[in-house]
C-alpha cells in the first residue's frame, strides 16, 4: 500500500528566486515584449493599477479567458472591485519561468487548489498566462481559465 501511494506524490510548483530577470532578454524585441508582460503582472495584476491599462493593453484587447469580456474596457471591468497597492521594489508575484517568440510572450506561474480527493489538502500545478504584443501593448491574451461549476446555492465559486 505503501508503494502505491508514493505514486501520487508530487513536488509543489516555486518560482524563482528573483522574477524581475526573467523578464529581460538578450534580444532587443523580446526584451521589450517581456516588459510589457513584466508590467502587466506587476503593475495591474498584482497591484491593480487598473486606470494605468491603456499603458499596457490595446483598446481592442482580444481575451479568451471564458470569465472576462475583449477589449480593454471589459478587462478592467472585470477587475475593478480590486483595490489598488503601492508597487513593491521587488515583485511578490512567484515566476516559475517568461518565454517570448515573435509577438508572443508567455508566463508560467504557480498555483495550488484544494485537492477533491483529500479534503484538507492542496494539489500544485502551474498556470500560463500568454499575451501577443502589438505596438508595445498586449493586443490578445491566453490562459488555462475553465469556467468554474456552480456551488450548491448555484453561484459560482
Amino acid at each position: 500500500m505503501l508503494a502505491c501511494a508514493s505514486l501520487f506524490a508530487q513536488e509543489p510548483v516555486v518560482g524563482v528566486d528573483e522574477p524581475e530577470a526573467l523578464f529581460h532578454d538578450k534580444n532587443p524585441k523580446s526584451n521589450a515584449n517581456k516588459q510589457v508582460a513584466y508590467h502587466i503582472m506587476l503593475d495591474l495584476l498584482e497591484c491593480n493599477h487598473w486606470n494605468e491599462a491603456d499603458k499596457w493593453l490595446t483598446a481592442e484587447y482580444h481575451q479568451h479567458n471564458p470569465m472576462a469580456g475583449s477589449g480593454r474596457d471589459g478587462v478592467v471591468k472585470f477587475f475593478s472591485a480590486r483595490k489598488p497597492t503601492p508597487i513593491p521594489a521587488k515583485m511578490q508575484t512567484k515566476i516559475v519561468a517568461v518565454m517570448a517568440d515573435g509577438d508572443l510572450v508567455m508566463v508560467a506561474t504557480p498555483r495550488s487548489f484544494d485537492d477533491p480527493r483529500k479534503p484538507g489538502e492542496k494539489y500544485y500545478t502551474t498556470w500560463f498566462d500568454m499575451w501577443r504584443i502589438k505596438d508595445g501593448k498586449a493586443d490578445e491574451h491566453w490562459d488555462g481559465q475553465t469556467v468554474p461549476m456552480p456551488n450548491a446555492a448555484g453561484r459560482g465559486r
